[in-house]
């Protein structure tokens, strides 16, 4: 074992650092056999996928042997909740423990941030006319005086949909860059300034593929740089990625376009062009775009493989078209006009060219291997995009690694800082070896490190249907298992009288299951559904019949975060408290990444198998690529999701070693097909529940258990 394996070894034992540092710390032997393993990677180099089931403690298992190696590393995750987890608590908490001389930095897309210059330029909007956004504003700019780092998650009571919020932002595409009268104090570009001279950057996925696909200042500055990339919940890489390596052009684009040269144009040239007309003509052309595009229920994506999109009507898809394009070259025309009177009319003149440019792209047929689409809602986006991301990540992972740069003569103040007897100035130096580099030697050429971790990487041990679409067939693949016992903690439940997902009377089946569960519980339960349509009709039987005891929350009805919140502190049968019981019902993102351990959640029910949509564009060009190379499209790829999500969805149960429940998958094809033993196969091993008394009876029990008696 050597010096990097045995520091990080020592630190994740019984009797190391963490145990003596951390609060509620245990050792773990999953936890201990991913490290190795990151260990491993980032002193050799190479690709790592590991699979960590719930409770192994991954976050440390990356963390320990990334920040003792000593080497250059950025950090990916999946949202900004985890981002600022993190960089608030966990990586500092680690660096405290550890005593290392290590600076971590935060980076955000654009959008997080306060852009100054916009927020000089909000004042003369006429979006600001009522009270309410003139006082939001006058709190914007009490706060601009004060904060460091212009993260507008800073700011409380403003939240990212308010229309506020892009006016006082800015984004890739109407930002001025160094052009800016305010560059010189932009937070973005302080911001990545600290970033480039840190030892650890923390990032999320979007922002990685974002500046990835335009090559702009930021990560694809960081990433030469670097000698290690995590990337945790890796799960989402793929269909992150798709979206951004891509085309892209929508009438949220349009309107923003329309709302910035309106602004802009009254503000520093009113007069010289007839903005109003300008904007105004742009603003119907969005608009009848949008209509050409027909109405459907809800949001749906409808595929493209000819001139339009199906069943889009042609003739009306190509007027509105034309007409947008029309409108958009008279624009360019009125900012040309004027171009030299500010930079901001240079960049608006910028934005225009590139929308003409994709609007000719999807007035022709699809081009290459892709596949096109357009996503109908109150907006349209029209993509074309890569079927995944394979090209694109085994060009990056297999990139030679090149030498840190000198950033105009600053030195990078790290773990490569050795004080006297090899300490740094903070405290003990990283483990260094002979060679000067820490943990073992630096990489060589093409040996930088990839790491890749999840809860849930696929359904089988190769880990296929995450490798596969991310080019990484030649990674060391690795499962951990989760150390609680969901023997004895949990148990799933297929109720056989229920009727198929396809029957109309479904859902109202499986609220009444969920009433009858809550006669018992009194709460303590998540709803997840596969659509918006279950989630808002058993939504609605539950609020109309669920006795006054139990507050039944819906997604949609309030703020994700106060639904998080309402539901964690809990309530029900033995509240001290006095508080009712809680049942959410919800869909899309509440299926991962929401965690409430302990009594507060003792029953997950699940409407349906979370089968990709047949008629979904994507998964039918994926398919159809799969047919032609042999394979079958449900084996290897409906397959596979569903399983992935399923063992998402479940793993909103059992969070913590002293967690029970029970999940209730309200689906007989998981036991009547065949297939379904191998989704079940994929679930963590708890016990199966066969009749409905027995559930029932369990049930019972958690509440017996909850309350104390």
């Amino acid at each position: 074992m050597n010096l990097l394996d045995q520091r990080v070894a020592e630190a994740l034992s019984s009797q190391g650092v963490l145990a003596r540092a951390v609060p509620g710390f245990q050792p773990r032997q999953g936890q201990h056999e991913m490290a190795m393993a990151v260990s491993r990677t980032v002193q050799a180099g190479g690709q790592l996928v590991v699979e960590a089931g719930t409770g192994t403690g991954k976050t440390y298992a990356y963390l320990v042997p990334v920040l003792l190696s000593g080497q250059r590393a950025l950090v990916s995750t999946a949202t900004k909740a985890l981002q600022d987890q993190l960089f608030s608590r966990d990586i500092p908490r680690l660096i405290d423990a550890l005593g290392l001389p290590i600076r971590v930095a935060l980076l955000k897309g654009r959008s997080n941030y306060l852009c100054l210059h916009r927020m000089g330029q909000a004042r003369h909007s006429h979006e600001l006319s009522h009270p309410s956004s003139q006082k939001a504003l006058a709190k914007i700019e009490a706060w601009a005086q004060s904060t460091r780092s212009g993260d507008m998650a800073e700011l409380t009571g403003l939240d990212e949909r308010s229309s506020l919020w892009p006016l006082v932002t800015s984004t890739r595409d109407n930002c001025l860059g160094s052009s800016c009268p305010s560059y010189r104090a932009c937070h973005v570009n302080l911001a990545r300034k600290e970033a480039m001279a840190s030892d650890v950057v923390v990032i999320n996925h979007h922002l990685f593929f974002a500046d990835l696909s335009v090559r702009e200042s930021g990560v694809a500055e960081l990433l030469p740089t670097v000698r290690v990339t995590v990337f945790d919940e890796a799960h989402q890489l793929n269909e992150i990625g798709v979206h951004f390596l891509g085309q892209q052009l929508s009438t949220v684009q349009l309107h923003e376009l329309v709302r910035d040269v309106l602004a802009t144009g009254l503000q520093l040239a009113r007069g010289l062009v007839d903005w109003q007309a300008l904007s105004g003509r742009l603003e119907k052309a969005t608009r009848d775009w949008r209509l050409s595009a027909g109405q459907h229920r809800g949001a749906v994506r409808l595929r493209w493989t000819g001139q339009q999109p199906d069943p889009v009507d042609p003739q009306a898809w190509r007027a509105s078209l034309q007409a947008l394009t029309q409108c958009l070259l008279e624009v360019q025309n009125g900012l040309d006009m004027v171009s030299e009177l500010a930079p901001d009319f240079q960049r608006l003149a910028e934005r225009t060219r590139e929308l003409l440019q994709r609007a000719a792209l999807f007035a022709g047929e699809p081009q290459g291997d892709g596949v096109r689409w357009a996503e109908v809602s109150a907006q349209l986006r029209v993509v074309e995009s890569p079927l995944d991301i394979a090209q694109a990540f085994e060009a990056l992972t297999r990139a030679p690694d090149a030498p840190l740069p000198d950033q105009g003569g600053h030195h990078i103040p790290s773990a490569l800082d050795d004080g006297p007897e090899g300490h740094g100035q903070f405290g003990p130096a990283p483990v260094r070896q002979e060679g000067g580099a820490p943990g073992g030697g630096s990489p060589g050429v093409g040996q930088r490190a990839w790491i890749f971790t999840s809860a849930t990487l696929g359904d089988e041990p190769s880990l296929r249907w995450f490798t596969q679409p991310c080019g990484l067939d030649s990674a060391e693949v690795m499962q951990v298992n989760s150390p609680f016992d969901y023997a004895q903690q949990a148990a799933v439940y297929v109720p056989p009288h229920l009727p198929r997902p396809g029957d109309p009377d479904h859902a109202r089946q499986v609220a009444a299951l969920v009433l009858e569960s809550l006669a018992i519980l009194g709460g303590r339960t998540l709803v997840l559904t596969t659509t918006l349509f279950s989630m808002r009709s058993i939504g609605e039987q539950l609020q109309a019949q669920a006795d006054a005891s139990v507050e039944v929350l819906v997604q949609g009805q309030s703020p994700k975060r106060r639904l998080m919140e309402r539901f964690r502190e809990g309530g029900g049968v033995g509240d001290p408290h006095g508080r009712p019981g809680c049942v959410l019902v919800a869909s899309a993102s509440f299926w991962e990444g929401f965690d409430v351990p302990g009594d507060a959640l003792q029953l997950v029910v699940i409407d349906k198998l979370p089968f990709p949509p047949p008629d979904d564009p994507l998964f039918e060009a994926r398919s159809q690529r799969l047919t032609q190379q042999g394979q079958s499209a449900f084996a290897d790829h409906a397959l596979p999701e569903a399983a992935v999500s399923l063992k998402q969805g479940a793993g909103r149960l059992i969070r913590s070693e002293s967690d029970r429940g029970i999940l209730v998958v309200c689906d007989t094809r998981l036991s009547a097909m065949s297939y379904g033993r191998r989704l079940m196969r994929a679930l963590p091993p708890m016990r199966r529940i066969e009749h409905h008394p027995d559930f029932l009876d369990d049930l019972r029990q958690l509440t017996k258990e909850a309350s104390g008696f």
